[in-house]
């Protein structure tokens, strides 16, 4: 009977023991999801052309709480939302590039799910990279009840360098490069002045510097127009702040996808 009883302790002891390690393991996987890293991977595979699917999966099931705990920097959430804006663009795209005829409609459709909830790039755009700028309001009016999904995943610090990141689809977007959150800062401003080079044309006779329309859109993310002249000659579009015209290119929404590039 003792030697019966002997066992049966050694068992119960062995199988919570499994329980612990298992419970251990579980933990340890889920703490040690680097969010970044996945983020990168997204795009790196969609390069490649690599399936994304588990990527996607990890993202849905993960919750506010362990994403808010990941993104714990400002730069960690500037390079994690560019990249997940960036890697859905290319692959709903891609895979039904017809929803891009109403881009009204295409931008504001709840369809990318994060965390168990389902958002649309224009609140990841203007939500989450922004800090809750409305829409419309052309970087000067805040949203006045953010959810909380918006306000536990946002960046404390809006930097307008994010423009010449988020690609829309469209043939004069930037380019898609894989943001690293410990250079994110450096890449975004490689990627601005590489933009605004290719985008601007100043003219020395007439002091009219033409510029894309993504100016005029969010000109208070800008600083207004004398925040514009100071970004165009920090970036040496411009020899000087004064006495400059700005004028607003056309932008051409032609769609086109795989535009990648390295930073």
């Amino acid at each position: 009977m003792k030697l019966r009883l002997y066992f049966l302790a050694v068992l119960f002891a062995l199988s919570c023991t499994a329980r612990t390690n298992v419970q251990a393991q579980t933990e340890t996987t889920e703490e040690s999801v680097d969010f970044n890293e996945l983020s990168e991977s997204f795009l790196q595979n969609i390069i490649a052309e690599k399936g994304t699917q588990e990527i996607q999966n990890v993202l849905a099931n993960t919750t506010i709480e362990e994403l808010a705990a990941a993104l714990d920097t400002n730069d960690k959430r500037l390079a994690f939302w560019i990249n997940i804006y960036n890697a859905y663009l290319q692959v709903i795209l891609q895979e039904n590039p017809e929803l891009y005829d109403d881009r009204g409609s295409f931008f504001k459709m709840e369809q990318i799910l994060i965390a168990g909830e389902m958002v649309s790039f224009a609140k990841i755009e203007h939500g989450l990279i922004r800090k809750s700028q409305w829409e419309y309001g052309l970087g000067y009016i805040r949203k006045w009840f953010p959810n909380k999904f918006e306000r536990k995943l946002r960046v404390d610090k809006p930097i307008y360098n994010i423009h010449f990141a988020l690609n829309c689809g469209a043939k004069d977007c930037p380019p898609v490069a894989v943001y690293e959150w410990e250079r994110v800062q450096e890449q975004l401003q490689i990627g601005t002045k590489r933009h605004l080079k290719k985008t601007s044309e100043f003219n020395s006779e007439t002091n009219v510097v033409k510029v894309t329309s993504l100016f005029s859109w969010f000109r208070g993310d800008f600083g207004g127009k004398s925040g514009i002249k100071k970004i165009l000659k920090e970036n040496e579009i411009v020899p000087t702040t004064k006495d400059i015209d700005i004028e607003y290119t056309n932008y051409d929404w032609t769609l086109y996808l795989d535009n990648f590039i390295e930073l």
